[in-house]
């Protein structure tokens, strides 16, 4: 069992056909060449797993075909999201069953949640199970984000080990690193320019474009980790293209995008989202071959 999570852990795309079944062949074709690339772990049902789309039982398949490839080399933290509590203990529970090494923990909500309300989905998870949890922050998607003293509280429970925090203001991330210390290990998105991330204390990266640029996201985080801070700008200057192309665009249909390019019969984004336009391909693929990920 893994319980150490740092470095770069792409969130995996979920693969469905047009009949609804998870293409498991190609998931697990995946998960086996980003190992070989050298990533450090895998997060099945994130938000590039397009999670709010899926079905219960294909929820399930995705987890236990990432499970399976992964073959405990590397660990698997899988993403947990429901609006109602006791759906989002069931996922645990199952995720832990079927033998994750971790959860990310998402709260979805329809109505606004007050902080005692959102602290007590978090810590019925945590509870829930044995596994480190990593809380997950996104207001560019959610209703409700995790304010900093609620975070601060949450870091005092004792399985709640990590933090990914998407909201793309770094100063933020700091501020997590000073309240929370050794207790709250922080990952960013890409978003927040991961380099800059790893100078100010975290632990590296969970997101989408590291499905589809595995070998230079690896390469940016062993520059960055051993100090090689200029050469580590350098390659984050490419690796930001990728990021104003997804926010132009449907993240999920930009990385299945690109991972047809690659060779990856993973399907489109599931309905009602539309796949990338041809507009949208000739960009990614243009800087794709730039960083020769194709």
């Amino acid at each position: 069992m893994h319980e150490d999570f740092h470095g770069v852990i792409p969130y995996l795309v979920s693969p469905v056909d047009a009949s609804g079944r998870v293409i498991d062949g190609e998931l697990a074709r995946l998960c086996e060449d980003l190992i070989e690339a050298g990533v450090h772990g895998l997060t099945p049902l994130g938000s590039t797993g397009e999670f709010a789309y899926l079905t219960p039982d294909q929820k399930s398949a995705v987890v236990e075909t990432v499970v399976r490839a992964a073959r405990g080399r590397i660990p698997v933290i899988a993403g947990v999201a429901a609006t109602a509590t006791a759906e989002a203990v069931r996922q645990a529970r199952e995720w832990e069953r079927l033998g994750c090494d971790g959860i990310l923990a998402v709260f979805e909500s329809y109505f606004p949640v007050g902080d005692d309300g959102v602290y007590a989905y978090f810590k019925a998870v945590a509870d829930a199970v044995s596994l480190p949890v990593v809380l997950y922050t996104n207001p560019s998607f959610q209703r409700t984000d995790l304010s900093l003293p609620l975070i601060t509280r949450l870091a005092d429970i004792d399985n709640i080990k990590y933090i990914k925090d998407a909201s793309s203001n770094t100063g933020r991330l700091l501020s997590i690193i000073n309240r929370c210390g050794d207790r709250l290990g922080v990952f960013a998105a890409s978003a927040h320019i991961p380099t800059a991330v790893m100078l100010i204390g975290g632990r590296g990266w969970m997101a989408g474009p590291a499905c589809i640029a595995p070998r230079r996201s690896v390469e940016l985080y062993e520059l960055a980790a051993s100090g090689r801070w200029n050469e580590a700008m350098c390659l984050q200057q490419k690796l930001w293209k990728l990021n104003r192309i997804f926010a132009a665009h449907n993240l999920a249909a930009c990385i299945k995008g690109g991972l047809i390019m690659r060779g990856y019969a993973v399907g489109d984004p599931v309905p009602p989202q539309a796949p990338l336009s041809g507009e949208g391909r000739r960009e990614l693929r243009a800087v794709l071959e730039e960083l020769d990920e194709l």
